[in-house]
């Protein structure tokens, strides 16, 4: 059976623009699987964000709204010495992943909506338990937060991690969002970077035609 897989990272402002159109392509395609590799923004930062960054992330964020109407806050960003590591947020989804794999997704938006629509600081352990632990439940797969830190501290999801991102890598994906369509063991690139929803639409479509035999072709 077809599916998605889809590389992306939390903390980018791109795939939460992206997000609901990858929500409403699938709302169209009920039951197609989707896998989650996170793909490591900006991951092992040690050193507060400077004035240059903070500039280049606005400049982004900006044009994500004016694209997509979605809701910023831009507290986070001025929060004194916030250190822009996008590697905990994806070690919560992984570990989201690893709890409740049907729900990894959910997480991972509501992680996106609590850093870019409320400001919340989602390098944070305790941030990210109260929010993972929430989305997990609304899905059907209730659990506490003191599980989800051990999940989410423990080794194997350290390694699970950095396992996606070095996938991400081996891929050659160095943008996010990245949609990759699987069919077969066959990879076939979606998208690289944002698009529409119905932008999608045409794309899978392009993938499935150009795959398609032609008349009177041996099948």
């Amino acid at each position: 059976m077809p599916s998605l897989i889809y590389i992306a990272d939390p903390m980018c402002s791109w795939c939460y623009g992206f997000g609901p159109e990858l929500a409403a392509l699938l709302e169209g395609l009920p039951g197609m699987p989707i896998e989650i590799v996170v793909g490591g923004l900006r991951p092992y930062a040690t050193k507060p964000m400077d004035a240059s960054l903070k500039e280049s992330l606005l400049e982004h964020w900006h044009k994500v709204a004016d694209q997509t109407g979605l809701p910023f806050s831009y507290d986070g960003l001025s929060r004194e010495g916030f250190i822009y590591n996008t590697e905990p947020a994806c070690r919560a989804v992984v570990a989201a992943r690893m709890l409740a794999p049907k729900a990894s997704l959910f997480a991972f938006h509501e992680i996106q909506r609590a850093f870019y629509s409320e400001g919340q600081d989602v390098t944070q352990g305790k941030v990210l338990a109260s929010i993972v632990v929430k989305a997990l439940s609304e899905s059907g797969f209730p659990t506490d937060e003191e599980t989800f830190l051990t999940v989410w501290n423990s080794d194997a999801a350290i390694t699970a991690t950095r396992d996606d991102f070095l996938q991400a890598e081996r891929w050659g994906v160095s943008g996010f969002p990245t949609l990759v369509l699987e069919r077969d063991g066959q990879l076939d690139m979606v998208t690289a970077g944002y698009v529409s929803m119905p932008k999608l639409i045409d794309l899978l479509q392009e993938i499935v035609d150009k795959n398609q035999p032609q008349a009177g072709s041996p099948s």
